[in-house]
């Protein structure tokens, strides 16, 4: 097991995982993909491990189920207590995203998941969050 500074989101059964530093709109996409439908796993640290082919997130124990809301304060929130990762997110600046980029991985615990770049505060961020999540869970699914 390994913690990772990262906030974590599951929709429709796939696990995001979402990095950056303090400040950067990880708790703010998150609630924004909740407003969506998604379940919170864990806001700003999450356990991963490994369970034969696929890395788990779930949350610190102290810490399931609060969400940080700049504005509002820490929230008690409905939270999965965990699910199986399909993908990485990044974010960055929009001016640092290419606009047609190759495909991304990320290693964790000698597995690679599928990586995306994303600047949290455009408009279209979740729907690009849950628009790649449905491209990597059809990429895994056996024909």
């Amino acid at each position: 097991m390994i913690l990772v500074h990262a906030t974590s989101v599951e929709i429709d059964g796939q696990g995001v995982l979402i990095r950056g530093p303090s400040g950067s709109g990880k708790s703010d996409l998150a609630l924004r993909l909740m407003d969506g439908g998604a379940q919170l796993i864990a806001d700003d640290q999450t356990e991963l491990s490994r369970q034969g082919s696929r890395v788990v997130a779930r949350a610190p124990e102290t810490i399931a189920g609060l969400l940080e809301v700049r504005g509002l304060g820490i929230v008690r929130v409905t939270h999965r207590s965990w699910a199986p990762l399909a993908l990485v997110v990044d974010l960055t600046s929009d001016e640092r995203i290419e606009r047609l980029p190759e495909p991304s991985y990320a290693e964790y615990l000698g597995l690679t998941l599928p990586r995306m770049e994303l600047d949290p505060f455009r408009a279209s961020a979740s729907a690009k969050v849950r628009l790649a999540v449905h491209s990597a869970k059809r990429d895994i699914m056996p024909s």
